[in-house]
C-alpha cells in the first residue's frame, strides 16, 4: 500500500505549485481523498478533500478556499492539489490520505492510509 506525494518545493509568495499523490496497492476510486498539512510546532490540519468520483464533491479549509483546487483522476489513481497565490503561512509538509468513506471529511481520524508528505516552503 502506497500513497506517493510529490510536487513540493520552494516558491515565492504569490507563486503556485501543483502537488500530486499517486496511489497503489489499495482501492482508490471508491473512496474520498484528502490533503492535510502540518507546520512545525502545529497540529496536522485539513486542507482539502474530494469525493470518490472525478469531479466529485469538494471541501476546503477556509484558509485555502479560492486559492487551492483539489481534483482526482481515477484512471490514474492520482489526486492533485493545485495551489495558487501561495502565502508564507502555507509553509508545511503536505500529506495526502485516503478517507474511510466516499465523501470527504476534515477529520484526520477518518482517513486510513497516508502518504509520506511533501514539503512546501513559501518565502516572503
Amino acid at each position: 500500500v502506497q500513497l506517493q506525494a510529490s510536487g513540493g518545493g520552494l516558491v515565492q509568495a504569490g507563486g503556485f505549485l501543483r502537488l500530486s499523490c499517486a496511489a497503489s496497492g489499495l482501492t482508490f476510486s471508491a473512496y474520498a481523498m484528502g490533503w492535510f498539512r502540518q507546520a512545525p510546532g502545529k497540529e496536522r490540519e485539513f486542507v482539502a478533500g474530494i469525493g470518490e468520483r472525478s469531479g466529485g464533491s469538494t471541501s476546503y479549509s477556509p484558509s485555502v478556499k479560492g486559492r487551492f483546487t483539489i481534483s482526482r483522476d481515477n484512471a490514474k489513481n492520482t489526486v492533485y492539489l493545485q495551489m495558487n497565490s501561495l502565502k508564507p503561512e502555507d509553509t508545511a509538509v503536505h500529506y495526502c490520505a485516503r478517507c474511510k468513506y466516499s465523501l470527504p471529511s476534515n477529520s484526520p481520524g477518518e482517513y486510513d492510509y497516508w502518504g509520506q508528505g511533501t514539503l512546501v516552503t513559501v518565502s516572503s
